[in-house]
C-alpha cells in the first residue's frame, strides 16, 4: 500500500510499504479515506523528536472497515469509523476510568500509546490506506448514516476536537464565563468554538497569522495579534484589568515571541499574567521531556522557567496532557450529526496522499491559507 513514512528532518515520502495484517483477534483492519495532518506531527517533520526512518505518521485517522479479528464482536465489516488518536485497552486501571491517553496496556511498560508517533508505542500511522486498529471493538468510534456527507467534520473527533474540549475541560471553563486561548492553530481554534458551545460569555484568541485570527473572528472570537502589540496588555484591557476567569495553552514549547525567536516558557508565563486570581489553566500544547535541538538551555531537560510566584500568589489551578478522546466523541459525534457542531470549518485542503511532503512543507511555513490539510489516500 502507500503511506507516508518519515525519511529524517524536514523529509516524507510517499512510498509502498507492507500491507496491515490482522495480528490479534481483536484487531480490525480499515481501509482509510480521511486523514489530517496535525501540527503534531510537524514536531516529528521538524526533527525534534526520536522518531525513527521508515515509521508511517499519522494519528487523526477515518475510514471503513474491511476485516475483523474473530474476535471482534461489536465492529462489522462495512462500518464506517473514526479511530481516537490514543490507543486504549478498555480493560486496565486508567481505561476503565476513561484514561485512555494513558492506557496500560498497548505499549507494556508505559502509560499511552498512539499512532504514527514518537515515543508513544511501535505502532504504525493512519497516512495510508490501511491501517491495523488494536482492540478494534474499543477504539473504533461507529458513525452514522451521514457519515460519507460529513466525513470532514466527524474526522475531526480522532484529535483535534476532543483536544480542544479537553483543553477547555482542564481550564473547568463554565456558562458565562472568559477564557483566553493562546494560539489559533487547529487545537486552539477547536478550543475557541468548544468555548463558544459551552457558553462562553467572551473568548479572547492569540495569535500573529491573520488568517488564522480571521476563522476565530468567524467563530464569534476576539482576535488578539501579538504580532501588532502585547498580547497581555490587550487582554487585561478587554477585560477591564482583571483578566479572563480561564486560560488555554495551545501552542506547547515550540511558541515564539513576535519577533520569531523561540521562547519555550512565553506562553505559559503570560497565561498566568492574564488569568486572574483563582482562575484556571488547562494546557494542551505539547511539551516534551526533553528537546535536545531547543534554544533553550532549560527546554533541552524538559523544563521551562515557569512563574511559580505569581502562579501561587494569585491561586491559580492547572491541568495539562493529552485528551482521553474517548472521553468526549461519542457526544460529539452527536453535537456534528445533529447539526450543533462543524468541525471542519478549519479545512483548508484535501489532497490526494501523493501531495503530502508539498502539504507538510506548506503547513511547516504557515503559508497564508493552510489552516488543516485532510489527505485522501484512496482517492
Amino acid at each position: 500500500m502507500k503511506a507516508v513514512i518519515y525519511n529524517g528532518p524536514r523529509d516524507i515520502r510517499v512510498v509502498d510499504v507492507a500491507d496491515p495484517q490482522i495480528e490479534q483477534p481483536t484487531d480490525v483492519l480499515v481501509k482509510i479515506t480521511s486523514t489530517n495532518i496535525c501540527g503534531s506531527d510537524l514536531h516529528m517533520y521538524e526533527g525534534r523528536t526520536d522518531i525513527e526512518c521508515g515509521r508511517v505518521l499519522g494519528h487523526e485517522n477515518l475510514g471503513e472497515v474491511v476485516e475483523i479479528g474473530r474476535a471482534v464482536y461489536r465492529i462489522k465489516v462495512g462500518d464506517k469509523v473514526c479511530l481516537p488518536f490514543n490507543i486504549g485497552c478498555g480493560f486496565c486501571r486508567n481505561c476503565e476510568k476513561g484514561l485512555t491517553g494513558a492506557c496500560l496496556t498497548v505499549a507494556p511498560g508505559q502509560a499511552g500509546a498512539a499512532y504514527g508517533f514518537a515515543d508513544m508505542g511501535p505502532f504504525q500511522g493512519g497516512q495510508a490506506q490501511y491501517l491495523r486498529v488494536p482492540f478494534g471493538d474499543f477504539n473504533c468510534l461507529k458513525l452514522p448514516e451521514d457519515a460519507a456527507e460529513k466525513e470532514d467534520d466527524y474526522v475531526m473527533l480522532a484529535d483535534i476536537f476532543p483536544t480542544g474540549w479537553h483543553a477547555t475541560r482542564l481550564a473547568n471553563l463554565m456558562p458565562g464565563d472568559s477564557i483566553a486561548i493562546y494560539g489559533a492553530g487547529p487545537v486552539g481554534l477547536m478550543a475557541a468554538y468548544s468555548a463558544m458551545i459551552q457558553g462562553a460569555r467572551q473568548v479572547i484568541v492569540v495569535d500573529r497569522h491573520k488568517d488564522r485570527l480571521k476563522l476565530a473572528e468567524q467563530i464569534g472570537a476576539i482576535a488578539v495579534n501579538d504580532a501588532e502589540h502585547d498580547p497581555v496588555e490587550q487582554i487585561m484591557e478587554l477585560t477591564n484589568g482583571r483578566g479572563t476567569d480561564k486560560g488555554c495553552e495551545c501552542v506547547g514549547w515550540q511558541c515564539h515571541d513576535h519577533g520569531g525567536h523561540e521562547i519555550p516558557n512565553l506562553t505559559m508565563n503570560n497565561l498566568v499574567k492574564t488569568t486572574r486570581a483563582t482562575g484556571q489553566i488547562g494546557v494542551v500544547g505539547v511539551f516534551v521531556p526533553q528537546d535536545p535541538k531547543s534554544p533553550d538551555d532549560l527546554m533541552k531537560r524538559g523544563q521551562i522557567a515557569f512563574d511559580i510566584g505569581n502562579f501561587f500568589f494569585k491561586g491559580l489551578r492547572m491541568g495539562s496532557g493529552q485528551a482521553n478522546v474517548k472521553a468526549y466523541n461519542r457526544e460529539l459525534r452527536d453535537l456534528i450529526h445533529a447539526d450543533r457542531a462543524k468541525p471542519s470549518f478549519l479545512v483548508s485542503h484535501r489532497l490526494p496522499l501523493e501531495q503530502a511532503p508539498d502539504a507538510y512543507k506548506n503547513f511547516d511555513n504557515r503559508i497564508d491559507g493552510w489552516t488543516k490539510v485532510i489527505l485522501k489516500p484512496n482517492e
